[in-house]
Formats: structure tokens, sequence, C-alpha cells
């Protein structure tokens, strides 16, 4: 529908105000020069999925030229993947721009956002779990694009199947905080994302790492292990997504609460 016509049918009566709203974020898009198409409405249409700048294999001013206008669109912006010598340039870029920056821990991701921007948080909650220390920079994705949909992370690192008592706290943990999903972070074998998902009664992602090495190096292994998993309950997203794992279960979470 063309905005005519979506005026029309809220005036008539046959859209209501969030149908409307939905409808014209359909069509929102900004053009940045020939470099980009921004999908600003994306928050509205996807229930506050935000758009993500994945800046790996960016420009610089690339990224910072769209970084500021997803800010200035929706208060908020995640720039994920920012090579590692950009790091500071880009962080210390955007806080020029009078922005609150927070960069994941060993991480290259961020989340920048407008002093004045108010972000509507939910009763949502997610635990996020890294099995080694080497994976907190996956989890750290994770988390950052949970707190970007308005849903807060608790997470636990260094909790994986070499000690696997560490783990039993870390759940109780969460439980008391009404999680409503869970991101297991895992390299090497990724037999962590498993075990979870056998011990709980809510929905488990996997994220398979790239940590590791010989047979089955690069993730091959974790990717391998958790996809052929018997336990029931469990999704699995690609080798270092953390962001997509993240996305996935704020949005279960955040469904749940719904439903309270």
């Amino acid at each position: 529908m063309d905005l005519h016509t979506i005026l029309d049918e809220f005036a008539n009566g046959s859209l209501s105000l969030s149908e409307v709203k939905k409808e014209i974020s359909i069509h929102a898009i900004e053009k940045i020069g020939d470099i980009a198409k921004l999908d600003v409405g994306r928050e509205i249409r996807r229930g506050g999925m935000p758009e993500i700048i994945f800046s790996e294999s960016k420009e610089y001013k690339d990224v910072i030229r769209i970084a500021s206008v997803i800010v200035r669109r929706n208060g908020q912006v995640v720039v994920s993947r920012i090579k590692k010598n950009e790091l500071s340039k880009v962080a210390g870029a955007l806080r020029r721009k009078d922005l609150i920056v927070e960069i994941g821990r060993n991480s290259t991701t961020l989340l920048a956002s407008e002093k004045s921007f108010a972000r509507k948080m939910t009763d949502a909650k997610i635990g996020v779990i890294s099995a080694g220390t080497s994976d907190i920079g996956v989890a750290e994705e994770a988390r950052i694009v949970s707190k970007a949909m308005g849903c807060e992370a608790i997470t636990s690192y260094d909790v994986g199947i070499a000690g696997i008592h560490r783990l039993f706290p870390a759940l109780a943990e969460m439980f008391k905080q009404d999680i409503g999903a869970i991101v297991v972070v895992a390299g090497m074998e990724g037999a962590l994302a498993s075990v979870v998902a056998s011990m709980v009664d809510i929905p488990v992602v996997g994220v398979p790492t790239s940590i590791g090495y010989g047979f089955g190096a690069n993730g091959i292994g974790a990717l391998a292990s958790m996809l052929q998993s018997c336990t029931l309950g469990l999704a699995v997203v690609n080798i270092d997504n953390g962001i997509g794992a993240g996305a996935y279960a704020a949005s279960i979470a955040k469904r749940t609460t719904r439903r309270k």
C-alpha cells in the first residue's frame, strides 16, 4: 500500500494505529548516497529488532556515515565486527558526536546511543553463557543486541564442561531471574549447548565459535556437534553468530513476557 491508501484505511477504521505504524515502516528506506539503503523502520516492524551495521568489510568513513544516520532516526545503533585496528577510531568518532558508546568485552562490536535516548526496556530477560573465556567476545555480541532490543541479559562466562560444576550455580541464578531463553556460546567440541538444553525447560540457542584447533578447527567441530545434538529444544546459529543468537533469544523472551 502507498501512504495515501494507508492513511485512508486508518481514517475509515480499517487499520489500527499499530498497523499503520507497521505499514509505514515497511516503506521506510533511507538511502545514503550509493553505498547503503537503510531499513530504518525495522524496529517498529520487527518488535524492536535493530538494524545492525556489519563493519568487517566496510570503509571507516562509511561506517561512521551510516551509523550517524541510524542514530538520528532510531536513537541507537549496533555496529558489529569492526576491524580491530579501527575499533578505537570508530568508538572515538561516535563519542565525538556526543553519543554513549558501549564496547563489548573482548569484542569488536559496540552499541552507541544518544544521551537523550530512552531505551524501552521490557521485563524480558535472557541468559548468556560462554564455555570458555575465549568465547566471551561472541557472547558479548548476544548481550549487546539483546540490550538494544530492550531485553536484559544475565551473563555467566567460563563455565564449560571441562569443569562442569561451574555451570550449575550459573543456571540456578538465571532461573531465579526468570529468563525466557538461553544463549550458549562454545568452541572446541561445542558440547555445552547440548548439556544446557538437557537441563532446562526453556529454548536454548547454541552458538559454535571458531575457537579450537586440529581436527574440526575453526568452529567446524562445534557446529557439527551442536547440529547433531540428541537433546531437544536446541536451535543452532552459524559459527560466531552471537548477533543472530542474541536477537533470536531476545525475541523469544519478549514474546513470552507479553503473554504473561
